[in-house]
């Protein structure tokens, strides 16, 4: 269907904030949609002379962004959110990883349902999930997962994660939660060749994660690479998490984690990390060279007292940078909005002050920054003529923002602000709060009752 044929929504009278590359904004705007793609972005009234107009919708009060992006997150712990509240990354896993190595496809699929709904009615359109526990005979576990976000309606990649250093090889997981190295690539390339769009409109992308340098054997991670640059995917893990992390590279492998990956082909314009907090002067100039992305996750790496990474020296140096939730038990709110609010802020405690972020730079993280990480920048991440049609139209002149005038301001600063509609290649999924492709109160009591199946089941062992 060509351009004139499109049916057209209008959303007009809101102030708009594009995200493009010169920040344009506008205080008094309109956006046209055009099937699932951006026609038009302006100032002022919008046009009365457009066919096909299906809909209008009046954004007076509201503000106008691209849809966010999270660029990190582990679906199943939404069943496990609020256990080990005051541990640090390794004491944590150590007390997690025996409750997820129960998880079955039941569980991941309520999970994803639960950790997507929490996403999309807080303005995210475009989701990731590292999923990297695949116990023995739990059935369909990545497939549970993408049936999950295509009912959700909401953009997403699956980064198929995989560990193969069990507890008999000096790792943390139970040995009966991990993969061999063989099987772990085979499982991985048979979900890419089953699910993986390289489609300009993909709703549904795969990328090859191994979990971490500490989870799994240098194998894995060098012929991982190999087989995600043979099927033209990209390539997730963690890295530089913590200073735990950082003495395990050196006592293992002789040098830190971004010396390691870079030795395994794991720095590239194709790759993606998580975390990132503890990278020297010599590891963010490597991931700028070779333009390696970072998923910063603030409120995760609080939470589990890892740091504060140096996201404006990441910026500084041109290294791609996006936001993300990560899961839910390291960050019990499930919700990147709140991620916009906390990069800004935290980062503001380390050594660039109230220098570090600003508002709009905490927006831009949260997604075009996201884009570019996810290697979808041409596609979402802005509101710019022929880009996919994913906004959110927030609400902004409630008691919680009204006497804020700038509106980015209040949205990044100020409390959650409601989502009054959201976009996802043109389809609306949110409408004044609520999901429109999903039950709220039946995903709350699922989510619930396999909570307390999965301990029920952990505690038996």
């Amino acid at each position: 269907m060509g351009p004139s044929a499109a049916q057209r929504v209008v959303i007009e009278n809101c102030a708009i904030a594009t995200v493009d590359a010169g920040d344009t904004e506008y205080a008094f705007g309109y956006l046209v949609l055009a099937g699932n793609r951006i026609e038009a972005v302006g100032a002022g009234e919008a046009p009365r002379t457009l066919e096909n107009v299906v809909r209008r919708i009046d954004g007076r009060g509201h503000l106008a962004t691209p849809g966010l992006v999270n660029t990190h997150h582990h679906f199943y712990q939404w069943i496990t959110r609020g256990l080990a509240t005051d541990h640090n990354l390794f004491d944590w896993l150590v007390a997690l990883y025996p409750v997820w190595a129960r998880i079955d496809e039941r569980m991941t699929y309520t999970a994803a349902q639960g950790s997507l709904a929490m996403m999309a009615r807080g303005g995210v359109t475009t989701a990731m999930d590292h999923h990297y526990v695949y116990p023995r005979g739990s059935g369909d576990l990545s497939g549970s997962i993408i049936r999950a976000a295509a009912e959700m309606g909401v953009r997403f990649t699956l980064a198929r994660g995989s560990m193969d250093r069990g507890e008999k090889d000096g790792g943390l997981p139970p040995d009966f939660a991990v993969e061999t190295l063989q099987d772990a690539l085979r499982a991985t390339e048979e979900t890419v060749e089953r699910h993986h769009d390289a489609s300009f409109d993909a709703m549904t992308q795969v990328a090859v994660a191994p979990c971490s340098p500490f989870s799994v054997s240098t194998e894995l991670l060098r012929e991982a690479a190999e087989l995600a640059r043979r099927l033209g995917v990209r390539l997730h893990t963690h890295g530089s998490e913590t200073v735990q992390e950082e003495k395990f590279c050196h006592e293992l492998f002789g040098m830190g984690p971004t010396d390691y990956f870079e030795s395994t082909g794991w720095l590239g314009e194709d790759v993606w990390m998580a975390h990132c907090v503890h990278m020297n002067d010599s590891d963010i100039r490597a991931f700028a060279r070779t333009k390696t992305g970072v998923a910063h996750c603030p409120s995760s790496n609080a939470r589990l007292g890892a740091g504060i990474a140096r996201v404006p020296d990441l910026l500084k140096a041109g290294v791609p940078v996006g936001l993300g939730v990560d899961g839910t038990a390291s960050n019990e709110s499930g919700e990147l909005h709140t991620e916009l609010r906390n990069a800004l802020l935290i980062n503001r405690l380390g050594a660039h002050r109230e220098a570090a972020l600003n508002a709009r730079q905490a927006l831009r993280l949260g997604t075009y920054g996201g884009a570019r990480v996810l290697g979808r920048a041409d596609q979402i991440g802005s509101l710019e003529p022929g880009k996919l049609a994913d906004v959110v139209l927030w609400k902004m002149d409630t008691l919680a923002h009204a006497s804020i005038t700038d509106p980015v301001t209040a949205l990044v600063l100020g409390a959650p602000a409601p989502v009054t509609a959201s976009f996802v290649n043109g389809r609306q999924i949110v409408d004044n709060g609520r999901l429109l492709t999903a039950d709220e109160d039946a995903i709350a009591v699922g989510t619930r009752e396999e909570a307390r199946r999965l301990a029920r089941i952990a505690a038996q062992d």
